[in-house]
């Protein structure tokens, strides 16, 4: 009898442990339906999407503890906790809008405040942004950014600079955390490395920033922000592959040391050792690279909730492009023509506040540049050392928010170049302030000025004034006027001081060039029906320099001349961008960019050279939430630049054609903490060799051994040479890397 009554009990036992329930439930927004919503639990393959009344029901449940979560294109993700025992349950999601216009931005004041309240218009990519179109390095991945372009400056050795709303780049500051340690010499290498799952946003103003971050934010400013220790997840890893076969690996992890510390960790390598020569020209298409970045950042927790991060990076990279027979044993020689160029470069940037009653924050950061490089037999040895420290005072008085600031930097530069005469050593103190007003929710004005001091060109202020209206909750209107200015730096990466010895040749005491801009932006917001909104973001520029300093190396072949402008340049232009949510998971963005930049002197307009007049961006997203597949179109699009020419015999093009970049994606995330993504780069297979008769310059004698030249050092056409060129390889505006395909697999542990 016993026996009977412990077989009953066990299959009854084993019976309710096998039943299985269901979590049923409605999702809403502000009290309307929302279909296509995705349901699932969490670390379970369990899930449904609601139905056209927002309904669903998750089946096969076994009894136990569920993170049932809700989540919705353009929506912010809802978790709730449930236990199952033995009956089914009903929960209800409300989910609200995740309008990214209220993201908390830094970079327009100096402090942390809501993107829509901020009177200065700064335009902001998260780590979804750069998901979308994989790249190797934030330099590349900037040319999905409206009005912002990378641009190579060099057929072989690849390197370039970052064009904002057409102006080139040492007019754009590039900011590592709100600290300038990417600048002039090393800004392809200073944006290389940096894992992208360890960018928690990139932030953009385009416009003079001077007032707030002295020289170099003349024409706009990009600064890259990492995430703080506890918002990075527990581990990460992140790679892809090319059919070029390049190869990108992004791993690290965080973690608690003791119990007021948490550290982030990230490492980045990139390799690419293909010889790939499309255009039939006996170069490298892409130059070889072989680079490592290893990236660390502190948290610590300290009383009265007040900050101190620490964080440092070290980068190597050894790269070369050239003929294809190059090796390393013809570094620096004249036999076989090779770029090769070893850097390394490490930096330091942290923020600790004070421990006084008012909120006082110092800022700090340093970075080590060396570079050690050779073009064909001309060596270029380059070291650049920046020192910053930063102490900002934040004071709220009534109804105006105050920000004061000291700053002090350390600029120290030296090549082995005609164009550097001695080492390039100098410190700038500066002070600056600046008051935000606000008169009521709908108005508010912004006053600030900077005042530095250079030692080489005296005292420099730069005042600036921003004013923001918000007649609706929909609409902002934002007017921003002020001053710009940028100090001479006589170095230069560019071949054209490497080509031979020339003397340098500086006409005049040479003045800073000054800048003089105002930005008028207006933001839209629209709500339809059926979950849909969009956001139309414009604005117009002009922008006035004065003191321009253009280095001159076409009046005489044997000098380089330096000198002030004599007249003026102008960037003025139109953009609009356009953000779209639609229901269904489907999302988009696009945007385009009218601009002209030109010069005049002595009467005479030009127009820049290497900047196109015109051009767009888009990105279209659809996410099935049933099948876990995520699909993402991006594409640039540039209109026609003038090129530089060598010659009036020179055979290639004057100007570029409209040209596009186009790739698309897909993802898959079904597995729990993994996803799989793959697609196709430059869809059009576009290269700039395409409607010229070759792109660079006398490549079967890269060393000029059969140019000829008369008694002024000009070149002379000859049979062998009837273009009268020589070797050059910066007739360059785009990449020649042609269609690729990519495959990608990435792991998070949160």
């Amino acid at each position: 009898m016993e026996l009977l009554k412990i077989f009953i009990w066990f299959s009854c036992t084993l019976s309710i442990a096998q039943e299985s329930f269901k979590v049923q439930g409605l999702v809403l927004s502000e009290g309307i339906p929302l279909p296509y919503a995705n349901i699932y639990a969490e670390n379970t393959k369990k899930g449904a999407i609601t139905d056209d009344k927002g309904k669903f029901s998750i089946s096969n449940l076994e009894p136990g503890t569920y993170s049932i979560v809700a989540s919705f294109t353009g929506y912010t993700k809802k978790k709730k906790t449930v236990t199952i025992t033995d009956k089914d349950l009903k929960i209800i999601f409300h989910l609200n809008e995740s309008d990214a216009l209220n993201e908390v931005i830094i970079t327009g004041t100096l402090k942390p405040v809501s993107r829509l309240e901020s009177p200065v218009p700064v335009e902001v990519y998260n780590n979804t942004f750069l998901k979308k179109n994989p790249t190797p390095n934030i330099f590349e991945a900037l040319q999905n950014v409206n009005g912002v372009r990378p641009q190579l400056n060099c057929n072989i050795c690849n390197t370039g600079d970052i064009h904002i709303n057409g102006l080139e780049g040492p007019y754009t500051l590039v900011l590592i955390d709100g600290m300038p340690i990417v600048s002039g010499l090393s800004t392809v290498y200073g944006l290389s490395g940096i894992p992208n799952s360890l960018i928690e946003q990139i932030e953009v103003v385009k416009g003079p920033a001077s007032s707030l971050y002295g020289s170099e934010a003349v024409g706009g400013l990009i600064n890259i922000i990492t995430k703080l220790p506890e918002n990075a997840p527990r581990f990460f890893a992140d790679g892809f592959a090319t059919s070029w076969g390049e190869a990108n690996l992004d791993a690290g992890f965080k973690s608690k040391v003791g119990k007021k510390a948490t550290v982030l960790v990230g490492t980045n390598y990139f390799k690419y050792d293909q010889l790939i020569d499309n255009n039939n020209d006996n170069f490298t298409d892409l130059t070889l690279q072989d680079r490592i970045s290893i990236f660390q950042k502190w948290d610590f927790k300290r009383s009265n909730k007040r900050k101190f991060s620490l964080a440092g990076r070290y980068f190597y990279e050894d790269r070369w492009g050239g003929e294809l027979q190059w090796n390393d044993n013809f570094r620096g020689g004249d036999e076989v023509y090779g770029e090769s160029i070893y850097t390394s470069r490490f930096e330091l940037l942290g923020n600790y506040q004070l421990p006084t009653t008012e909120k006082i924050d110092f800022q700090f950061s340093y970075s080590d540049h060396d570079q050690n490089s050779v073009y064909g037999n001309i060596p270029y040895l380059a070291q650049q050392r920046i020192g910053f420290g930063q102490l900002i005072w934040d004071k709220k008085i009534n109804n105006h928010d105050l920000l004061f600031g000291s700053t002090l930097r350390y600029n120290f530069y030296n090549d082995n170049t005609t164009a550097t005469l001695k080492a390039d050593e100098v410190t700038i103190p500066s002070i600056f302030v600046q008051d935000e007003i606000s008169f009521n929710k709908k108005q508010s004005l912004l006053l600030g000025i900077r005042y530095d001091y250079d030692c080489r060109h005296g005292n420099i202020f730069t005042p600036r004034i921003a004013y923001r209206y918000k007649p609706t909750d929909e609409d902002i209107i934002r007017l921003n006027a002020g001053t710009g200015f940028r100090v001479v730096n006589l170095f230069t990466e560019e071949h054209a001081a490497l080509t031979g010895a020339r003397d340098v040749i500086i006409e005049e005491t040479l003045e800073p060039e000054q800048s003089y801009n105002v930005n008028l932006n207006y933001l839209k917001k629209f709500y339809l029906k059926n979950s849909m909104y969009f956001t139309f973001d414009t604005s117009a520029w002009y922008t006035y320099f004065t003191n321009a300093i253009i280095p001159d190396y076409d009046t005489n072949p044997n000098q380089i001349i330096y000198d002030n402008l004599d007249g003026y340049s102008t960037s003025k232009g139109l953009s609009l961008n356009i953000d779209a949510v639609f229901g269904s998971g489907i999302s988009g963005s696009i945007g385009a960019t009218y601009q002209d930049i030109s010069q005049t002197e002595n009467g005479v307009k030009s127009k820049q050279i290497l900047t196109e007049s015109f051009s767009g961006v888009w990105s279209f997203s659809y996410k099935n939430y049933a099948t876990n597949l995520a699909f993402d179109y991006t594409g640039s699009l540039y209109g026609p630049m003038r090129l530089p020419l060598l010659g009036e015999l020179d055979p290639r093009r004057e100007f570029s054609p409209t040209w596009s970049i186009q790739n698309i994606q897909v993802t898959f995330d079904g597995f729990n903490n993994f996803e799989i993504y793959g697609g196709v780069k430059n869809l059009l297979n576009w290269t700039p060799n395409k409607g010229n008769p070759f792109i660079i310059a006398r490549a079967d004698d890269p060393f000029d051994e059969n140019v000829e030249f008369d008694n002024n050092g000009n070149v002379v056409a000859t049979q062998n040479n009837p273009f009268a060129l020589t070797f050059d390889p910066s007739y360059v505006y785009g990449p020649n890397q042609g269609i690729r395909a990519f495959f990608g697999l990435g792991y998070k542990l949160n």
